[in-house]
């Protein structure tokens, strides 16, 4: 699969996210979200932060898988979310 970066602009909380991409005439919405996960929620805050990010995203919607996890701050960590339909889509072609 090739990538194309695409700047998206920053909004504070959720982000959801649709891309609509013609590939060879053959239009296909692709779907994101952005959610931040903040480390106060942390089962163990004073614990290691990989395994808070894993125990939060343990209990996340299972129609979306991770796509990517950004840059850590001191409150939060943003990770972004592509849904399963548009994964097998991008995976297939």
């Amino acid at each position: 699969m090739s990538h194309i970066a695409i700047p998206i602009p920053t909004f504070p909380g959720k982000q959801d996210i649709e891309i609509q991409v013609i590939i060879n005439n053959e239009v296909k919405s692709l779907h994101y979200k952005v959610e931040l996960f903040y480390w106060d929620d942390c089962a163990n805050p004073k614990g290691h932060r990989a395994d808070c990010i894993s125990d939060m995203l343990a209990h996340h919607d299972p129609n979306w898988t991770v796509y990517y996890i950004g840059a850590p701050t001191d409150k939060f960590v943003p990770i972004t979310f592509v849904s399963k339909e548009s994964k097998k889509w991008m995976q297939v072609h």
